[in-house]
């Protein structure tokens, strides 16, 4: 049979895959030889960067994200490299300057970025301009992207409209992103066949196997006339990834969309994988790897999913995941109905786990993320947030209605002289690395975190009890603590930084307050001797990806603190003492 339309594939495997399994931890190191080896395989492209890969380099990892996208520019030496960038967000959790945004594509695009994959979260296009513009001015290739979702202020037709929207604004192909396995058969077909119609540039389609469900959304692609699937190896496919790359290049073999992909090339690539898989096993939780229905209902992707139960477990509350899963969807009707897709799946996400975890009134903590949403700093929710909702996260005030990145005064210079001062910068893109992630960046670029271990899988439970030890030493986000076991039925326990650093109390203090969370302390909003009042906020903790305020119970003075900037605490560690 002759092949006129053969069907390209995206692979996923050295980023999406992984980020979705592993909550992507795999290193540079094992990246290299998969990466020669699905050079030669023939891909439309290989999706290797962005998303939350540049994240998870230097806060687990102690991996440099530009040399790593420099070294896989040097194998990848026929495959275009692919990036998932977040529009006005870059690979951050919040919108940069317009400045920040053309240094951060320029650069990208120098260290090996030939197809950038640009989206926002909210489908608002005015956070996807500047970084499409950029894109076109590099001469790089624009994949304009929609953000796949269902909700009763989402349609076929409105998604068909933004792509012709995408079109216009120059892009070289369409992604339709379904981050959550959520896009039925019909669905699939009727959306591609609606934005072939009216516009002549590819079109791709990405999903997740999460609800079981994109096998079949994919066949009725391909029989839409779909250009370019994204699919993973096998050993990192399904579950919260994507379908099988062998799978889907098997069922066409020898008719009309035959990709021309060669299977025993692909299981030399397999071998490789199977290799990397069993060594990161033990990151693999087995949520991850079923099929869950209730994607339907609360609509997590799948990279959000493997890191929620990651979070959950640093908060010592994985049996309260079903609780966060019903809350989800109830914070996403408050906030409008945004797409679950970074940043707003860990903006509502986060939410929900606080909704749960603080007990009492729902939205009796929120996040500084969550009031931004509201403010209209992200840009303009598809649906309409209630009043009552409004009122409770930012009271009376007016929301902003104009492009959120015309609030932002240029950065770059003033941050790059401070990364300087610092001493940490060797090499321009540095500065780009402080100013994404200016709480962890100093101690990355200053070599002080320590690569995470990667933990064994687990081994058969025994019948017999394990010996109790009375001490050991844990790693929490590269620092070690001792820890001294007072008790096996959970009741106290000591934790004491080793190699000198100060002991953060874990006990009862007369006008302490506590951390309500595992995390990183980000900021101290006040000081010894102030003055505080009842809800001022005392200590901003990264936990979660996002920022939560630690309030003050109380009215009274600050009499002492037991923790700085950076310091990694646990839940219940007192943090200061308001008399």
């Amino acid at each position: 049979m002759s092949v006129t339309n053969p069907l390209k594939i995206t692979d996923t495997t050295l980023r999406d895959a992984h980020q979705s399994l592993i909550a992507t931890r795999l290193r540079t190191e094992d990246m290299i030889s998969l990466a020669r080896a699905i050079d030669k395989i023939g891909f439309f492209s290989v999706e290797a960067w962005g998303g939350a890969t540049f994240d998870s380099c230097i806060r687990y990892l102690n991996d440099d994200p530009w040399q790593r996208l420099s070294d896989l520019n040097e194998v990848l030496e026929n495959t275009p490299i692919q990036m998932l960038l977040r529009g006005q967000n870059l690979v951050g959790y919040k919108h940069y300057p317009d400045d920040v945004v053309v240094k951060f594509i320029e650069a990208a695009g120098r260290n090996g970025v030939d197809i950038f994959r640009v989206f926002d979260a909210l489908n608002d296009i005015r956070n996807m301009e500047k970084s499409m513009e950029t894109v076109k001015d590099i001469g790089a290739h624009l994949q304009g992207t929609i953000c796949y979702t269902t909700s009763p202020v989402h349609s076929n037709e409105k998604f068909i409209e933004m792509a012709e929207v995408l079109y216009a604004k120059g892009s070289d192909s369409i992604c339709i992103k379904d981050m959550a396995g959520l896009i039925m058969p019909d669905d699939a077909g009727e959306i591609i066949t609606g934005i072939k119609r009216t516009i002549d540039i590819p079109v791709n389609l990405h999903s997740h196997s999460t609800s079981g469900i994109s096998p079949m959304s994919y066949q009725a692609a391909i029989e839409a006339g779909v250009d370019i699937l994204d699919t993973a190896m096998s050993p990192f496919a399904m579950g919260t990834s994507q379908p099988p790359t062998e799978s889907i290049v098997a069922t066409l073999i020898g008719r009309e969309r035959d990709t021309g992909i060669d299977l025993l090339k692909l299981r030399e690539v397999r071998n490789i994988c199977l290799k990397i898989r069993d060594k990161y096993g033990g990151l693999i939780d087995p949520i991850s790897e079923l099929v869950d229905s209730d994607v339907l209902i609360y609509q997590l992707p799948g990279g959000m999913i493997s890191n929620l139960v990651s979070q959950l477990k640093e908060q010592n509350a994985l049996d309260r995941i079903e609780e966060v899963h019903k809350e989800i969807p109830k914070v996403r009707k408050d906030l409008g109905y945004p797409p679950l897709v970074t940043p707003t799946s860990q903006i509502v996400g986060t939410q929900a786990v606080l909704n749960v975890l603080m007990g009492g009134e729902r939205y009796s903590n929120i996040t500084q993320e969550v009031k931004d949403y509201v403010r209209g700093l992200y840009g303009k929710p598809p649906g309409i947030i209630p009043d009552e909702i409004r009122l409770k996260i930012i009271g009376e005030e007016k929301p902003y209605e104009g492009r959120p990145g015309d609030l932002l005064s240029p950065a770059y210079e003033n941050m790059a002289a401070e990364a300087r001062e610092g001493g940490f910068v060797r090499k321009d893109e540095d500065i780009l690395t402080y100013i994404l992630y200016p709480a962890i960046a100093p101690s990355f670029l200053k070599g002080e975190r320590k690569q995470e271990l990667i933990p064994k899988k687990s081994a058969p439970a025994r019948a017999s009890v394990p010996e109790i030890p009375s001490c050991m030493e844990v790693e929490v986000d590269g620092e070690i603590f001792a820890v001294r076991i007072l008790s096996v039925e959970g009741s106290a326990v000591e934790s004491q930084k080793s190699m000198g650093q100060k002991k953060i109390p874990h006990t009862t203090i007369k006008g302490g307050v506590n951390s309500n969370m595992q995390g990183m302390v980000l900021k101290i909003e006040t000081s010894i001797g102030a003055q505080v009042k009842t809800g001022d906020v005392l200590v901003v903790l990264e936990a979660m990806k996002m920022e939560n305020p630690i309030k003050s119970p109380r009215d009274g003075k600050v009499t002492q603190i037991f923790v700085d900037s950076g310091d990694t605490v646990q839940n219940g560690d007192v943090l200061l003492v308001v008399e």
